[in-house]
């Protein structure tokens, strides 16, 4: 979508809209459309809209309200939003190209329109690529956005909110893609493309890179694919000499469970097992192109997991980059062992001073927060509290989940350093607990479990049903807050 700024409204515009707080209606509003408003109780609520028809000049165009809320409300930046995301909603099969969002009488400040029109490009985004057969009025006509009479610093407010779109935009992209279209190798090209001239560093290592490395516990997960395994890193270097901040996710590009396979029903929703590495790649472009002032990395482990002659099978032992042995009771707790060694050469090769993963990694998860909030786990206090207030902030919410030396004993494995799975309760936290031993002693560490978040069945604030993008706005406000301040 674009968007554009002009201090007059373009001459013949079709579709104007006007953002109101609650109990409030623009003065210039005729009578006709306050009785209309009234008699459709439109009060102004948080992505509450009315809509109607006016004659001006001559010409007659259809005038839009979209409710902001109370103004005193805590989620002021959360509801501008979602009066942005409501008017995208309601006009994005319109038939009309261009909405004109006219702020000649609003107060608000440029942050503030900056989240409407966040909140707008953002709900506006389809992905229709693969559709051939759909109705004129099913397609998307919403093209742009002409804002008039914005305040002043609106342009530098928004080129920072265009970048975060972008890269909510993009992380949707990947998770939306079917499997095969989007496989390691291709999601390794899709970033190179994304990112090319923006300054960032790509690093790529192939599965003769990763065997040298003795990467066997990666390795393993995509032996049993004719595609190829890969590591993808993103490093951008916008601060000073300090150490990196490290994002980590899982890039499961279709997960089928591998020998132990998944039931038949629901299986294609596993193109988004790899929905921690989109957030990552998401999360890195919308830093890049913001040109964020700190050194942060992403790295992406990319498999997927077939069943096939040569795949691994339940009570093999494989051997990790740290050293440590892992025996396979369970070919479909495959994240686990795709982190474990992207964790520990995160660490080798960047010595980074945090470390937060993201992974679609455990159904538990989900009977445990449903699709409100992420779990979160990690070892350090300060971290959590930082991504739970960023997430608070942003809208990516994430719930703490405990972490135990109690439950180590669940994964113990007889013939090996640990297995790859423990008993029937507590699955998301023993999944958290292998993880942290691939984590050094000192190394401020959490775990992001977003099976809930990556992927909704419902409209969210931002987004119709289908990827979320979650992940990218959290991973972007805790730089913001935490190394750019």
């Amino acid at each position: 979508m674009h968007i554009q700024f002009s201090q007059s409204r373009p001459q013949g515009a079709r579709l104007i809209a006007h953002v109101v707080d609650k109990g409030k209606l623009p003065a210039a509003t005729n009578a006709a459309m306050r009785a209309g408003a009234q008699a459709a109780r439109f009060k102004g609520n948080a992505g509450q809209t009315f809509d109607g028809f006016v004659e001006e000049a001559g010409e007659v165009a259809r005038l839009a309200l979209a409710g902001a809320g109370d103004r005193n409300d805590e989620a002021r930046f959360a509801n501008l939003e979602k009066a942005g995301a409501a008017l995208a909603g309601k006009y994005q099969s319109s038939g009309d190209k261009n909405l004109v969002l006219d702020l000649s009488e609003s107060d608000l400040s440029a942050v503030e329109v900056a989240h409407v029109l966040l909140g707008l490009r953002l709900r506006n985004w389809r992905y229709d690529v693969y559709r051939t057969k759909m109705k004129d009025d099913q397609k998307i006509t919403l093209e742009g956005v002409t804002v008039v009479g914005a305040p002043q610093g609106m342009e530098a407010a928004w080129a920072d909110g265009a970048a975060l779109a972008e890269g909510v935009e993009f992380t949707r992209e990947l998770v939306t893609e079917p499997a095969n279209i989007l496989y390691p190798e291709s999601f390794v090209e899709r970033c190179q493309e994304r990112f090319e001239g923006t300054g960032a560093e790509l690093i790529v290592l192939d599965e003769a890179e990763m065997e040298k490395l003795g990467m066997g516990s990666l390795l393993g997960v995509g032996q049993g694919s004719s595609r190829d395994s890969r590591i993808l890193a993103i490093r951008w270097n916008g601060g000073g000499g300090e150490a990196p901040i490290a994002f980590v996710g899982k890039g499961v590009t279709f997960d089928t469970g591998g020998i132990s396979i998944k039931p038949g029903p629901g299986m294609e929703d596993m193109k988004w097992d790899m929905g921690g590495a989109g957030a990552v790649a998401g999360g890195m472009l919308a830093l890049v192109k913001r040109k964020a002032k700190a050194n942060v990395v992403g790295v992406m482990g990319l498999v997927e997991n077939m069943p096939d002659g040569n795949a691994q099978r339940p009570g093999d032992v494989v051997k990790s980059m740290s050293g440590q042995t892992i025996e396979i009771l369970n070919t479909d707790a495959e994240g686990r062992l795709v982190l474990a060694d992207a964790l520990h050469w995160t660490q080798v090769e960047f010595k980074p001073s945090r470390i937060v993963d993201f992974a679609t990694l455990t159904g538990a998860i989900i009977v445990s927060l449903g699709h409100e909030y992420a779990g979160l786990f990690s070892n350090d206090d300060k971290l959590s509290k930082d991504l739970a207030e960023a997430g608070e902030a942003v809208g990516d919410k994430v719930w703490r989940m405990p972490l135990d030396k109690a439950y180590d004993k669940l994964i113990d494995s007889p013939i090996a350093d640990m297995k790859n799975i423990g008993g029937k309760g507590a699955g998301s936290i023993t999944a958290a607990q292998f993880l942290q031993r691939f984590i050094a002693d000192g190394t401020p560490w959490a775990h992001i479990d977003i099976a809930g978040m990556a992927w909704s069945e419902k409209q969210g604030r931002t987004w119709d049903k289908g990827a979320t993008g979650y992940g990218v706005r959290l991973i972007d406000r805790l730089v913001a807050d935490t190394a750019e301040s």
